[in-house]
């Protein structure tokens, strides 16, 4: 299964001179233990995988500060040679020895011919709340999410549809995309709002059928619903459930607690949401004022969205019968794009904007910075919508640039608009169907 992830660690992270060891983050089966046993495999080097959970016993050959000394302990215990220079060393489930990660520093420093990954489950808990001392600046990050629609048609053995996607122009005049396959790319893209992106579901569609991949999305559902109460202790039963189905139910909406559950109060409520943030089963999308880069800079805490980690997971959640873009549907399809466009050394961060006054509500379904530069993106579930909002931000941020995602081809498009005062506006419109979204800033930077 091809990862673009692996690509990266393969032409990038392998060969730097000054290679950090390296902690791979994302949700539990998103393929963190595959991708480091794959690059292993593909830069040709002895795989040395210690897996913390599995051999609880083995963190106490990392008690010391040298790294030689640990290299020879392991070199005893699992009876094989370690030559640094051809040699990975994969700690896996590593938040079953968080105190390891401090070690790292040591591997950078003393024996930086070594290359070191650790990953784990959960791992998002033991950053946040670590009580050692993270060797800050020796390590760096790789954040993994589900697979994207470009991976999804390679997976499935689609390489004509993704070489087309890559290949399609915006600017000057947008590539014509014939009718047939207009429809086969949306047909492609409705197989991935119901099987996901989820290594394992994806998988399992393509060698055994559709029901097998819903049965699959089922069992990883249990597995995060128990690694509460495996890792953070005791959780209500009937919240956590609660708490789970909500940001499926709240897709697209500003979310509160209330919605959720009147008996549940908002602290509790709260709390539980942090968990899934923190384990990445759900993403938070937070409001910005969106007047200037970077967006985190105006954030307003109290006004958020929440997405969830997977779409083929919030339809199995749902219980969607069959798979239609709806409003909800669409903003997590997109959001969930838009995470992949992140480069895999930053943490993804998704942003909104709305306002609200009476008689004038207005709200964006994303914003995004591009080449320094604010974007803003309007998700319409069809192929038509109105876009009263869109021109009520472009006028008031002064924007040239806007995105509009639906169901029709694609299109770039000059608006020139009046708001309801009379005052004009005017801006460039692309439009690009869903199935272009993993193209969004390579298209923006033709225009």
């Amino acid at each position: 299964m091809f990862r673009s992830a692996l690509t990266y660690l393969e032409k990038n992270w392998i060969n730097l001179e000054d290679r950090k060891p390296l902690i791979v983050r994302g949700a539990r089966q998103v393929g963190k233990t595959w991708l480091i046993r794959e690059l292993a495999k593909n830069i040709n080097k002895q795989l040395i995988e210690i897996n913390f959970e599995r051999d609880p016993q083995i963190k106490s050959l990392f008690e010391t500060n040298n790294p030689e000394v640990i290299l020879q302990n392991l070199e005893i215990y699992l009876g094989k040679n370690i030559e640094p220079t051809s040699s990975l060393l994969f700690l896996d489930e590593i938040q079953d020895a968080p105190e390891v990660l401090a070690k790292l520093r040591w591997f950078y420093e003393e024996t930086p011919t070594l290359s070191v990954v650790a990953a784990g489950s959960l791992l998002e808990f033991i950053l946040h709340d670590h009580s050692f001392s993270m060797p800050v600046g020796r390590i760096t990050y790789l954040h993994l999410e589900p697979l994207s629609f470009e991976e999804f048609l390679k997976a499935i053995n689609e390489e004509q549809a993704l070489e087309f996607l890559q290949k399609l122009t915006i600017s000057p005049i947008p590539s014509e995309i014939p009718i047939l396959i207009h429809h086969k790319l949306q047909d492609h893209m409705r197989s991935y709002l119901q099987i996901g992106g989820m290594p394992a579901s994806i998988l399992a569609w393509v060698n055994q059928g559709a029901n097998h991949a819903l049965r699959i999305q089922e069992d990883l559902l249990a597995t995060y619903r128990d690694d509460f109460f495996k890792y953070k202790g005791r959780i209500d039963v009937q919240k956590l459930e609660t708490l789970f189905k909500a940001v499926p139910s709240q897709l697209g909406e500003k979310f509160v607690y209330s919605k959720t559950d009147k008996t549940i109060q908002s602290a509790a409520a709260k709390h539980i949401l942090s968990l899934f943030n923190k384990a990445r089963i759900a993403h938070i999308v937070r409001h910005s004022a969106g007047n200037k880069v970077p967006l985190a800079a105006e954030v307003k805490d109290k006004s958020f969205k929440q997405i969830f980690l997977d779409i083929g997971l919030v339809n199995r959640i749902l219980g969607s019968p069959d798979v239609n873009i709806t409003g909800g549907i669409a903003e997590q399809l997109v959001g969930q794009m838009l995470r992949c466009l992140f480069p895999f050394f930053i943490e993804p961060s998704l942003f909104y904007w709305n306002r609200e006054e009476k008689g004038s509500n207005a709200e964006i379904d994303y914003i995004i910075e591009h080449n320094n530069q604010i974007v803003p993106i309007e998700v319409k579930s069809g192929s038509t919508g109105s876009l009263k909002s869109l021109h009520q931000f472009m006028h008031a941020k002064k924007l040239s640039l806007a995105v509009r995602i639906n169901d029709d081809r694609p299109s770039v498009t000059p608006v020139n608009t009046k708001l309801n005062d009379g005052t004009e506006v005017s801006y460039t419109l692309l439009s690009i169907p869903f199935y272009l979204v993993g193209q969004l800033h390579r298209l923006l930077n033709e225009i």
